[in-house]
């Protein structure tokens, strides 16, 4: 209980606040809020594979930070985009050459210098061009089809769930949480459809739309839980109270944005 009204304290700060940068501020304001998420978790990321190296870790931050300012200001020129793909894991491979460390874990330290920085400054930098190019409603979808899927998630497992889901990775989670999480994600999409985002997605798009961003934002939760573990970490974090560090809460928000973004791209 303790859990959860930390929880409702932080959203009570947090939506009225993100809901003004969406409607009110310009667009560079919440690209600032996007870009500082994106700093700090890509800080916990790298804290959490190297700890104790800050050099590396700030190597990491500073590049995921160059990736989403590019990103924003540059989405459509396919030189930055190729440079970013291209570039990105090269460097992220050199990092481990020159900050060895324990020989064990370079290969580990590689992967996540490689493909970190794209994980934490991409996905999140597409709610901010969402926000500046599309409409703030699809900002909110996203939002919505990762708390809403975390909420209904949150209440099913915790009352209805015994079938353990992925328990080597994450002994808490249920089949039956799982299962909530997507009602609560296609909860979330017929509240746009018929409320804020009337006549731009139709209900027939919006629920298979909840059903895939839904279903990749718990497997995002997943791939996380399988960072913390492997790195023997409880929280990513401890700057949200009730909540841990910023990458356990937009881990599935990474995936959600993605799906919104692409849906967008492609219908």
């Amino acid at each position: 209980m303790s859990n959860l009204v930390a929880r409702l304290l932080v959203a009570v700060v947090f939506v009225p606040a993100i809901l003004a940068l969406l409607y009110v501020v310009p667009p560079i304001g919440f690209f600032l809020l996007v870009l500082a998420a994106s700093a700090v978790a890509a800080y916990e990321l790298f804290g959490m594979v190297n700890p104790g190296d800050r050099i590396a870790q700030s190597f990491g931050v500073v590049v995921t930070v160059a990736i989403s300012v590019s990103l924003f200001f540059f989405p459509r020129d396919p030189r930055v985009l190729t440079t970013i793909l291209i570039a990105t894991p090269l460097l992220g491979l050199l990092i481990p050459l020159a900050r060895l460390g324990d020989i064990q874990t370079s290969a580990l330290r590689a992967a996540t210098y490689a493909f970190g920085p794209l994980y934490c400054g991409v996905p999140l930098t597409f709610l901010a061009i969402l926000r500046r190019d599309v409409h703030p409603g699809f900002v909110i979808l996203a939002l919505m089809l990762a708390w809403f899927g975390d909420t209904g998630g949150y209440f099913a497992g915790r009352f209805l769930g015994k079938h353990k889901l992925y328990e080597a990775v994450s002994p808490k989670k249920t089949i039956e949480g799982a299962i909530g999480g997507l009602f609560g994600s296609m909860l979330g999409a017929t509240l746009a459809s018929l409320w804020y985002l009337a006549g731009s997605i139709p209900l027939w798009h919006a629920l298979p739309l909840a059903v895939v961003g839904g279903a990749l934002g718990q497997t995002g939760d997943l791939a996380e839980s399988l960072v913390k573990r492997a790195t023997n970490v409880k929280d990513s974090g401890g700057i949200l109270p009730g909540h841990g560090g910023i990458l356990d809460r937009v881990d599935a928000l990474m995936f959600t944005a993605t799906t919104v973004y692409l849906y967008l791209m492609w219908r």
